[in-house]
C-alpha cells in the first residue's frame, strides 16, 4: 500500500504482507519500542517530532522508518507535519497477541535492573 502525501509517497506494506521477523526486529530496538509504547498509550495518531526520545532528528526518521516499513506504524503527512500512528488492529490480526505481549513484557523491569523504590526486586531465577 501507499500512501501519498504531498511531498512524498511513503511505503506501508498491506496487512498480510506483514511479516514476523520484520515486527520483532523493529521492537527490539528500546527507542523504537518507546514510540510505540507512547503511540499504544495514546491510542491515536502523534506528531513525529512529539515522540522524541533525546535522539538526533536523523536517528528518529531512521527509528520510524523501520517502523513504517515493517508494517507497525502508518505515516502520513499533514502540512509541514507527519503524523505517525500505531497499527494496532492490522497487528493484532497477524499476531494475535503480539503486541500486547510485548508492551507488558516492556513495562516489567529486567531481573537484573533495580526495582523502583517502594517496588519488590525482581526475582531471579535459581
Amino acid at each position: 500500500m501507499i500512501v501519498m502525501g504531498r511531498l512524498r509517497s511513503l511505503h506501508h506494506p498491506a496487512r498480510d504482507e506483514l511479516e514476523l521477523e520484520g515486527v520483532l526486529h523493529a521492537l527490539s530496538d528500546p527507542a523504537r519500542l518507546r514510540i510505540v509504547a507512547a503511540l499504544a498509550a495514546d491510542g491515536g495518531e502523534r506528531a513525529c517530532g512529539s515522540l522524541s526520545c533525546d535522539l538526533a532528528k536523523s536517528t528518529m526518521t531512521h527509528h520510524f522508518k523501520v517502523l513504517r516499513e515493517t508494517g507497525v506504524v502508518a505515516q502520513h503527512d499533514v502540512g509541514t507535519s507527519c503524523m505517525t500512528s500505531l497499527r494496532r488492529e492490522d497487528l493484532d490480526a497477524r499476531f494475535p497477541g503480539l503486541l500486547g505481549a510485548v508492551l507488558t513484557a516492556a513495562e516489567r523491569p529486567a531481573a537484573d535492573e533495580p526495582a523502583a523504590a517502594g517496588e519488590p526486586a525482581a526475582a531471579k531465577p535459581a
